[in-house]
């Protein structure tokens, strides 16, 4: 039996991905991929790397995901899943590439400044 193993990071969120040959079933934290993440657009998000490649229902996917909110650990999740794909296979890395899923977003908070509220907000201005 084949293990692809893979990391994918967002935010502060860091997913590590072991990805089996299966029937499709995702698990988060011990968790079904639907009662973890609740929000079906973010079980969207997940399997996207699956839809582009064709590959659904083919794999089975164990995810420990630690950091973050849900968002950006869904991010993270589908990073890990598209570098195991492509560790898979090297013939999905176009279409991975293509659609995206292969770059690790670089964006990241602001930290806040020094005599303002916010990174970039500003208490309000009075002139007298």
């Amino acid at each position: 039996m084949e293990v692809f193993i893979a990391t994918g990071r967002r935010k502060s969120s860091i997913a590590r991905v072991r990805m089996i040959p299966g029937n499709g079933k995702i698990t988060v934290n011990d968790r079904d991929v639907l009662e973890y993440f609740k929000r079906e657009t973010l079980k969207m998000v997940v399997e996207q790397p699956f839809e582009v490649t064709k590959t659904n229902g083919k794999f089975d996917v164990v995810a420990i995901i630690n950091g973050g909110g849900l968002t950006g650990q869904a991010g993270a999740l589908r990073l890990g899943i598209a570098r195991a794909l492509m560790e898979w296979s090297a013939e999905t890395r176009p279409e991975l590439k293509s659609s995206g899923f292969l770059t690790r977003d670089p964006r990241e908070v602001e930290r806040k400044k020094y005599g303002r509220p916010k990174a970039r907000k500003r208490f309000q201005f009075s002139k007298r």
